[in-house]
Order: structure tokens, then C-alpha cells, then sequence
């Protein structure tokens, strides 16, 4: 870890926002429609991943080109139609950016959401205050992350040496190692503790460890 960071960079979903078992529900109803079983929260965790597409078809769904986009739209639907009123905030995130806040760092969020659902979901969850800049994505599909990382980083005011990159999945790993940035996972969203040590970066199961672990960096 290094000392000093001055600017941290949040993943959304699975990381402030704690949805995983409601996309795990969303899934199994889209399964439901389809004839299939339904997937436990264990095996989403242990095998949910980007792009997305190849998640699908660990699922069984026919991921052509055009059933992708019509399952992604169903999904996206569903999940949309019930966040607001199923889904909170991990335990103590309104608190720790303000921690974080204190000791000099600033915050914005990098998501793979489409843009106007961050900016919406920041908003209703309080939180908005906290942040210099929301970057979510322009399309349904949860892809170009990476873009839209190594966009964002070139305009913030420091090196990305000072920036620590937090997410839930590995491939918030590998977007932080393509912006230059440095990484800790979060072991309570939508991969397993496991899997997130595989990376080498560090992991932590709470927001509270998170805080200790960035203070004493």
C-alpha cells in the first residue's frame, strides 16, 4: 500500500450498494422464465464476472447477439423496477467517506451502470455530497469500464499513484491496473473473498476495515 493517497475512486454496485442478492433474485426470475433453476447467491459470487455475455452462458441463456441485448434490457428492467425500495447502502458508507474525507482524501464513483441509474442512485441514497464526479457507463451492458476509468484519471488533479481504486470483482482489479491506480477489494458484494485474494490485492470485509486499512497506509 502506499502512504498519502489523496483521491479514492469508488466501484457502485456491490461495493457502496448493497445489491447483490437482489440482481441473485432478478436472475432467478429471469431463469424462472426460462424453465431453469434457480442459481444460489454462492454460486453467483463464485462465478459472476465481466463481460457479462460469459456470465450469461455459465447460466444457460442463449447469449446471441440479440438475446444478450433483450436479456440484458429484462434484467436491467426488473432490477430497476425494485432497487430503490430493496437495496441499501453497506453498513456505514455515509461515514466513512466522511472519515476519508477528514484525513484529505476526495472521492468519486467509476461503475459500470449506466450512467443516468448512478446519477439517480447517488442521489436517493444521500450520498451525492461526497463525490467531485459520478463516471457510469453509456450503454446497459456493463462494459468499457476500463475507457471510461483511463478517461477519468487523466482529468483528476493527481498521479494515479495517489489514487486507490476500491471495488468488489475482479475486474475492478484489472481497471485499476490499467489506469496506473492502486486497488483494495471489498469481500462483501458480488465476488467471494477467494476469488478477490487471487488478484494479490488486499481485501477487506467491511467499509470500517476499509477505513482502518487506508488510515495506516
Amino acid at each position: 500500500m502506499n502512504a498519502g493517497y489523496k483521491h479514492v475512486i469508488w466501484d457502485w454496485n456491490g461495493t457502496l450498494l448493497n445489491d447483490t442478492s437482489l440482481c441473485v433474485e432478478v436472475l432467478n426470475g429471469l431463469l424462472a422464465k426460462r424453465g431453469r433453476g434457480p442459481i444460489s447467491e454462492q454460486d453467483y459470487r463464485s462465478n459472476f464476472g465481466f463481460p457479462v455475455v460469459h456470465f450469461y452462458d455459465y447460466l444457460g441463456f442463449d447469449t446471441d447477439t440479440d438475446s444478450f441485448k433483450s436479456i440484458s434490457r429484462e434484467f436491467i428492467s426488473s432490477y430497476e423496477a425494485r432497487w430503490f425500495a430493496e437495496c441499501e447502502l453497506h453498513a456505514q458508507t455515509a461515514e466513512v467517506l466522511r472519515d476519508l474525507t477528514t484525513l484529505g482524501m476526495s472521492h468519486s464513483v467509476l461503475s459500470a451502470a449506466k450512467q443516468e441509474a448512478l446519477d439517480s442512485g447517488i442521489q436517493h441514497f444521500g450520498i451525492r455530497d461526497h463525490f467531485i464526479g459520478l463516471v457510469g457507463a453509456d450503454n446497459i451492458y456493463a462494459d468499457g469500464k476500463v475507457a471510461q476509468g483511463q478517461r477519468w484519471i487523466e482529468q483528476l488533479h493527481w498521479n494515479p499513484e495517489e489514487v486507490v481504486l476500491v471495488g468488489d470483482t475482479l475486474h475492478d482489479f484489472e481497471v485499476a491496473e490499467a489506469i496506473g491506480a492502486h486497488c483494495v477489494l471489498m469481500a462483501h458484494g458480488h465476488h467471494t473473498a477467494e476469488r478477490l485474494a487471487e488478484s494479490g490485492a488486499p481485501v477487506v470485509h467491511s467499509l470500517r476495515e476499509l477505513l482502518q486499512l487506508l488510515k495506516d497506509a
